[in-house]
């Protein structure tokens, strides 16, 4: 029980707050001295006022003069700092016709099931961990899911174990473990898209957001960022300020993995699918974990009317604001596939720009959005291989198989997806959204 306190404890963010402080630009000289102290400190009520005092402090720094980025977190400023140049969908009228859309969106489902089924059991391992279990049981470059019966000595050197799973599921998401999609947050948030949708319509607000959290869900189902918020919520610290009361993971992948469901209603709508998503993410998040989640759901909201995806990642870039990190990054990645860098180069890449050991770097939008796109880029509309690039290049694997899957799932359509992949859900999924259960 008491690991499931973690990201309520205000000392538990302290060192993470340091490292986005930084990020967004502020100087942090003479905090890292006062926070290796309060880290030091035995657990208790003193520790959390001092830690709880530091969030606060760093959160009132002001960006030092010269920073090279301009990220609001309001709708008007982002929508000031768009990309100015006029930008069209490359889209297909026909597809969004009853029949295929029904199989576009069914797909999508499926396919961000299948992705996060694929990263579920190994989120958390390192990428040389996961390549070490892949080559040790000839599924190297991923070519089907990973199962927990291996040999031996490839269990022993993996630390391949099926306990304890995750969000109430008793076993890890291992295919021999599988008879139907397992509850994870990445699915669950899909759902909440879902109730919010058929609750509040699509002019739903961010307050509404929080209501369908407190109403739905249990707070141990939430995780980082959603944890604090809820927090901060059940506090009376109401929207946009749940996001950002000593919140030190506010720019990291949560907002991301909840864009789904409104790319799925608004097809060929980037504006209106990316606009929900502001409001969906603005419940915990700030910054580039805003541009994340509207980033997603627009590239969800052209996959609907295109297969091209430099069209679909150029349709997401197009709704974020080109001063960003978030913006300079997923362009750098297409700079790499335009040079005729390779996927394992790509990925390489990655890893040199951020530490998949540093918890900040592993569970941050921007790294993980790098990896969706180098995945939807070498994919080359294969769906295996797309979550297969996905999973293999470590991070967070899960959410970033999951959304991978969602959008190559709704560029082809539910039965273009190999049975491989999808009949071992048995067209099931677990919930932990009450009421869809």
């Amino acid at each position: 029980m008491l690991a499931d306190i973690q990201w309520l404890k205000f000392s538990d963010g302290i060192d993470l707050e340091l490292m986005e402080s930084k990020e967004e630009g502020k100087c942090i000289k003479g905090f890292k001295e006062k926070v290796k102290e309060i880290k030091l400190l035995d657990d208790g009520a003193e520790k959390e006022v001092l830690a709880g005092n530091i969030l606060d402090e760093l959160a009132n720094l002001p960006i030092e003069e010269g920073y090279g980025y301009i990220e609001p977190s309001d709708m008007t400023g982002i929508d000031a700092g768009k990309p100015h140049n006029e930008f069209q969908i490359k889209a297909n009228k026909a597809d969004l016709c009853k029949d295929k859309l029904y199989n576009k969106i069914y797909g999508a489902w499926l396919g961000r099931c299948a992705g996060c089924l694929l990263g579920q059991p190994v989120e958390g391992w390192y990428r040389s961990r996961i390549e070490a279990l892949l080559k040790g049981t000839n599924n190297y470059p991923i070519d089907n899911y990973m199962s927990s019966i291996v040999p031996e000595n490839i269990k022993k050197e993996c630390d391949v174990s099926d306990y304890p799973g995750v969000y109430g599921n008793i076993k890890k998401g291992w295919i021999n473990n599988v008879e139907y999609m397992p509850e994870d947050d990445d699915i669950n948030y899909t759902i909440m898209g879902l109730k919010i949708i058929e609750k509040y319509g699509i002019d739903f607000t961010t307050e509404d957001v929080a209501e369908s959290w407190m109403d739905n869900l249990p707070i141990l189902h939430l995780c980082t960022a959603e944890r604090v918020a809820y927090r901060n919520i059940v506090n009376m610290i109401i929207p946009p300020h749940s996001a950002t009361y000593r919140n030190p993971y506010r720019e990291w992948i949560g907002a991301q993995i909840r864009a789904d469901f409104f790319g799925y209603i608004a097809p060929g709508n980037p504006k209106l699918s990316s606009s929900m998503a502001w409001r969906d993410a603005s419940v915990s998040h700030t910054k580039n974990g805003i541009y994340g989640e509207m980033f997603i759901a627009a590239m969800l909201s052209a996959a609907a009317v295109t297969d091209d995806i430099l069209n679909i990642i150029d349709t997401g870039l197009s709704m974020i604001p080109e001063k960003s990190r978030l913006y300079e990054r997923v362009k750098i990645v297409l700079d790499w596939s335009r040079s005729g860098v390779d996927w394992k180069g790509a990925i390489d890449r990655i890893h040199q720009i951020y530490d998949e050991k540093n918890a900040y770097d592993w569970c941050h939008t921007i790294p993980n959005a790098m990896i969706v796109c180098t995945s939807l880029l070498y994919g080359g509309l294969d769906f295996g291989k797309s979550i297969g690039i996905a999973v293999m290049a470590g991070f967070d694997t899960d959410c970033n198989g999951a959304t991978v899957g969602s959008i190559l799932g709704m560029v082809l359509g539910a039965d273009v997806i190999p049975d491989k992949w999808i009949k071992p859900l048995n067209n099931k999924l677990k919930s932990g959204i009450d009421r869809f259960g």
